[in-house]
């Protein structure tokens, strides 16, 4: 039986961005969990369209991203979509957790990303949206 991996979305304007997160959160983020396939977009279009599509079971904005920053679009995807995915937001400085917290995330990841602490807190969220998948 196949292991059926999961979609993170991760969305920021900077490629180097991207692949930061990708690289501290890893393939699979914790034993427990499936391998991750990460979808990566550099545009608000994209992240509409994966997003609106049901093809993501997380997604990581960019708080910084340009020119819309991912902490207003949390907030948009958050209160727009119903049954949105999980949304972990990015951002520069500690202090601007609480803009974070605003835009209703699920999570928040602090730069420079810690390895261990990014994989956990994804994997946190991941498990924290698990239900079982009925096939039908």
């Amino acid at each position: 039986m196949g292991e059926e991996s999961m979609r993170i979305l991760v969305f920021s304007h900077k490629p180097e961005v991207r692949e930061s997160i990708v690289n501290a959160i890893g393939r699979r983020p914790a034993a427990d969990l499936s391998r991750v396939e990460y979808v990566e977009v550099s545009g608000i279009s994209g992240v509409l369209s994966e997003m609106d599509a049901g093809n993501v079971d997380l997604a990581i904005l960019d708080g910084e991203a340009q020119p819309t920053g991912g902490i207003g679009l949390c907030r948009q995807l958050k209160n727009e979509i119903t049954d949105c995915p999980p949304i972990v937001v990015s951002v520069r400085r500690k202090d601007d957790r609480w803009l974070a917290t605003w835009s209703q995330a699920d999570a928040v990841l602090v730069h420079p990303l810690d390895p261990l602490t990014a994989a956990e807190t994804v994997a946190d969220v991941l498990r924290a949206r698990r239900v079982p998948v009925v096939n039908g």
